[in-house]
């Protein structure tokens, strides 16, 4: 049998990324393996299902034999951080009734969503893989949109009950289901973890050693623990449920019947649905057909601004050639599972359609959701690390077991005896309290994020990883500046020059101009309010002209189809020649750079194409007009931080039918410039000291935006990303697409430039150019570069992930839709928006600037030394215990009872949870706290601290014996359980006071934390103990 019999490649998503690629190893039972496992399953007492339980690989690898997928009955499955799941295959036939084998006649290769008899399949991580037999593997069920063109969308007209009873068994219910565990089950889950279990034998043994007060209070406190958990855990999951389901009941159309309300849970794929006309929350991702929607998509993008949907393009009906569908191309037209439908506008009494291409977990809130569930793996030093520390400590307790049991044969003691205390000295190693107090820390760290930061953290593990961040990436509008723009001055043109500068609309001579700035928007009335784009209401507002739209009501939401939206100047009247009415808009697309309308005058008899963008794309697209000093003008105002807009226009000669078949690209050149329009995007005031701040303490700061170039750079400059002595090189592409590489007064690069402090200044073009051809240079410029301009979600992805790639711990702050990409790929998220988006983040500031970014760092800072000394805390005490205890060992006495009681509750538990109190220094300190256990200063503390003990213990045994009224413990003469006498006495003091010392060594103050004697509980406690 060949490799690729057993094993296939199978990828969760049609890109580049290695990262979502999952290794398929085809199993199946083997009934040899299966007896020959019974046994030793027996004899082990349950043992061995056990480590099945821990280790689905070794589960598969005694009971089943690898072979051809084929074949398969189960599947192993590595995914790219060397986890490993055990999924079961599955076969249906069209009637749902699950089948043993897969019949030979069936139909083995999903060519069509309904053209199949039999399935072939497992789930993972909530998405379907089928088995396709043309190429013998597994592959990703696709949406019902997969290969679908324009012209099929517009003629479905809902499904049958045939079609729909098929399909739910293909994509499953329209249900974003988050499970919620049974307690019994969450409870029985809990206790079969490797810590809880190795709880269980240490109750048992204790119990069985006499230790019984000892033994029912950490029953006692675990029980509380597992309690707590189960209910934060129960909690956690009944929140996301909350947040997942969307349940509602909507018009579909099904068969012959027309249109009749069913559950949203009912839908499947290719339903034609009508949308409400007073709105509703979208249950599934659809494809409007007809009339258009105002859409409310914060849930997803963090951005609140409503956005107009306008339906899909008929090919048939428009003349166009075909095209096909694209979720990422045609967002424009499709409402997606999640977001609110404010209202909806419609032509007379059509009604308002829709239909359904993705359900449940295959929509974009599925996605975000699964996000949740399945997040990425966390790789952090320090977390690997615990385990191998755990691994060094296990070393010591068996050295101390060996010793044990031979000690105890010397003194003659039965085996039960013999067993019983040597185990005993296992349990030392693992401290019941361990995991608490490994996460003491973090809780604390949350709570003071909360209360003093407004900070919330919705992966409280995020926050020692965030101690270790040294480079920070900043969005600029609405996180380094002010969300408000104040609009400075326009320039208009003619086409030799440009004008002088107008601060009123009244002095604006071109009226083309006035008009660009009036009708080029996507503004709209909601209950009266004019809302939309912040750019776009401002420019609209400096005109002082007025919008009117129908919609505010049913009867008038049948709007004309001519004068959907009309704007006026204020002096005119409803009926004035002067009006103009808003017949298509093009809207602003971040790849495109502009947005654009097509308009008339009331009684005109041509329509007028409106543009507004970038001024560099702008000027790409202009026939006539350009002044001759265009770009020395653009770059008087970017160089001193200012946001310039371009305004062009283009007369169109053609009817109302050839206006509406026309594609953007046909309408969208040959354009007359009119001229600029300057904004001002002020800083906010904390962030020019938050950046020093982060500068100072060694913290790479760098800025991705969509902006200008020159404009982020001098925003660079005026915030204290780029020192005055540091040169600017920027690079951006031709326009032929070939790189360029020029100083900041367009100069080209000499060598003398590289010689002196300089940075890169990348566009975003630029920068996937570069990450596409040369690794080398990508890297190069992610170290090198500060700011990145004209970066789209996607860019601002590739950059945090080459940083991470070159080993940096990467913080991200934004605020927006087009942030959440990077966010989630940041090993630090900080979300200034308040809206749902924020869970693509670790980290949500109520406080809408980035002072968040140093007071979550300087919290993680404290956290991770907190979690660091803590650690090593536990460890020197259990191996202070095992010593101790080895001592009296030797002369075969040993803990009492309420001694173990009174140094693992009163002692260390109260010490390690008032240490975790510390609160973080104000003051980042240029250098992160340690993260890795396994080097040389913990192991050699670990092993100074051992010396330490043995030659204090030691001491304190001499001690006691050259006390005149020394009397010698004798076992013999004592019941065992009895271990009063002086050697106890001298070893146990001892071991106390250890423990406090080595409280004192470990809970370092400065430079991550405050020092002890601010802590006054933590004071307090060791005062009372010492």
């Amino acid at each position: 049998m060949t490799e690729c019999d057993t094993t296939v490649r199978i990828k969760l998503y049609d890109d580049d990324d290695d990262d979502d690629e999952l290794v398929i190893i085809g199993h199946r039972s083997s009934p040899i393996r299966t007896w020959l496992c019974i046994l030793p399953c027996i004899l082990t007492v349950g043992i061995v299902p056990l480590l099945f339980y821990w280790i689905p690989r070794l589960y598969l690898k005694c009971m089943f034999r690898t072979c051809s997928l084929s074949e398969a009955t189960k599947v192993l499955i590595k995914g790219h951080y060397s986890q490993v799941w055990v999924k079961d295959i599955y076969i249906v036939n069209r009637d749902g009734n699950r089948m043993e084998r897969f019949p030979s006649e069936g139909l083995l290769a999903l060519t069509s969503t309904d053209s199949w008899s039999h399935l072939r399949y497992f789930n993972y991580q909530k998405i379907k893989f089928l088995w396709n037999e043309q190429v013998k593997t597994f592959e990703r069920l696709k949406g019902f949109e997969n290969g679908m063109y324009a012209s099929i969308l517009h003629s479905l007209a809902g499904t049958t009950s045939e079609q729909h009873k098929i399909r739910t068994i293909l994509y499953g219910d329209n249900i974003i289901g988050v499970p919620i565990t049974p307690l019994f089950k969450l409870f029985i889950k809990e206790v079969l973890t490797p810590f809880y279990i190795f709880q269980v034998f240490s109750f048992s043994l204790w119990y069985a050693d006499g230790y019984t007060y000892y033994a029912s209070c950490i029953v006692f406190l675990s029980v509380v623990s597992m309690a707590v958990s189960l209910y934060q855990t129960r909690k956690n999951q009944r929140n996301l449920c909350n947040t997942a389901m969307t349940s509602t009941v909507i018009p579909a159309h099904r068969g012959t019947d027309g249109f009749h309300e069913i559950n949203s849970a009912d839908l499947v794929p290719g339903d034609v649905i009508e949308i409400p006309r007073q709105g509703c929350m979208m249950p599934c991702d659809a494809v409007l057909l007809t009339g258009s929607a105002i859409v409310n998509e914060s849930m997803l993008t963090g951005e609140s601004i409503p956005v107009t949907k306008t339906p899909l393009p008929n090919p048939t009906s428009l003349g166009h050639a075909d095209l096909e569908y694209d979720l990422s191309q045609h967002a424009r037209h499709t409402l997606f599972c999640g977001t609110k439908v404010i209202q909806t506008r419609f032509y007379e009494s059509h009604r308002v359609k829709a239909v359904v291409v993705r359900t449940g977990f295959a929509t974009l809130k599925g996605e975000l959701i699964r996000s949740i569930l399945y997040p990425k793996p966390v790789n952090f030093k320090f977390n690997r690390h615990t385990y191998g520390y755990i691994g060094v400590l296990g070393c010591i307790a068996l050295i101390g077991f060996i010793y044990a049991v031979f000690r105890m044969v010397e003194f003659g003691y039965d085996t039960g005896r013999i067993v019983r205390r040597a185990l005993d000295l296992v349990t030392i190693t693992v401290p019941p309290a361990l995991p608490a107090a490994m996460t003491i820390g973090l809780v604390y760290a949350q709570l003071r994020l909360r209360k003093k930061s407004n900070v919330y953290c919705i992966s409280p593990q995020s926050i020692n990883i965030a101690g270790s961040i040294n480079c920070c990436v900043f969005d600029k509008t609405g996180t380094l500046t002010e969300d408000g723009l104040d609009l400075m001055e326009v320039v208009p043109s003619n086409p030799t020059r440009f004008e002088s500068p107008v601060a009123e609309p009244e002095e604006v001579a071109s009226r083309d101009l006035i008009l660009a700035m009036a009708a080029c928007h996507s503004l709209i009335r909601i209950d009266g309010q004019l809302t939309g784009d912040p750019l776009d209401l401002k420019l609209f507002e400096w005109t002082k002209w007025q919008l009117e739209e129908s919609g505010t009501s049913e009867e008038e939401n049948r709007f004309d189809t001519f004068a959907p939206t009309t704007v006026r100047p204020p002096t005119s009247s409803p009926t004035s020649p002067e009006n103009y009415g808003i017949m298509r808009q093009f809207p602003f697309s971040s790849k495109l750079q502009r947005m654009s309308v097509v308009s008339r005058g009331l009684n005109a008899k041509h329509f007028v194409l409106f543009t507004k963008g970038s001024p560099e794309i702008i000027r790409s697209l202009c026939k006539e007009g350009i002044p001759a000093d265009f770009l020395q003008v653009q770059d008087t105002y970017t160089k001193r931080g200012l946001r310039v807009i371009a305004m062009a226009y283009r007369k169109l000669s053609m009817n109302y039918l050839k206006v509406q078949r026309a594609t953007r690209e046909e309408l969208e050149w040959e354009l007359t410039f009119l001229g600029l329009v300057v904004l001002e995007n002020r800083l906010k005031p904390q962030t020019k000291p938050v950046i020093e701040t982060l500068l100072k303490a060694n913290i790479r700061c760098s800025m991705a935006t969509g902006d200008n170039l020159l404009t982020a750079l001098s925003v660079a400059r005026e915030c204290g990303l780029m020192t005055p002595k540091e040169q600017g090189v920027l690079i951006d592409t031709d326009t032929s697409g070939m790189l360029q590489m020029t100083t900041e007064n367009n100069e080209p690069v000499s060598d003398g430039v590289f010689a002196s402090p300089f940075r890169f200044v990348v566009t975003g073009r630029a920068l996937e150019l570069i990450f596409k051809n040369s690794e080398v240079a990508f890297h190069q410029v992610c170290v090198r570069g500060t700011v990145f301009a004209r970066m789209s979600p996607d860019q601002k992805q590739i950059l945090v992930e080459g940083l991470q790639h070159l080993g940096y711990f990467v913080g991200m702050c934004g605020d927006g839709a087009n942030d959440c990409g990077a966010l989630k790929a940041a090993h630090m998220g900080i979300s200034l928006s308040e809206a749902e988006a924020s869970v693509a983040s670790s980290f949500t500031s109520k406080t809408p600037d980035i002072s968040a970014v140093p007071a979550v760092i300087r919290e993680g800072r404290a956290a991770l030394a907190t979690s660091f000394g803590v650690f090593k805390y536990m460890a020197a005490y259990s191996v202070t215990q095992h010593v101790s205890v080895l001592f009296l060992y030797w002369i075969g006495s040993g803990l009492g009872d309420f001694q173990f009681l009174y140094i693992d509750l009163a002692l260390i538990t109260a010490l390690v949870f008032l240490a975790a109190r510390a609160e973080a220094c104000r003051k980042l300190s240029r250098y992160p706290p340690p993260s890795s256990l396994i080097s040389v200063r913990p192991i050699m503390s670990l092993v100074v601290q051992l010396v330490l003990m043995i030659a204090g213990l030691t001491a304190a045994y001499l001690i006691s014996k050259s006390d005149p009224n020394f009397e010698q413990y004798d076992h013999e003469e004592k019941e065992e359980g009895d271990y009063a006498g002086f050697e106890n006495t001298a070893v146990f003091s001892c071991s106390l006071y250890m423990y406090i010392t080595q409280a004192i060594i470990y809970s370092k103050g400065k430079p991550y934390r405050k020092r002890m004697y601010t802590n006054a509980s933590r004071h307090d406690a060791l005062s009372s103990q010492g």
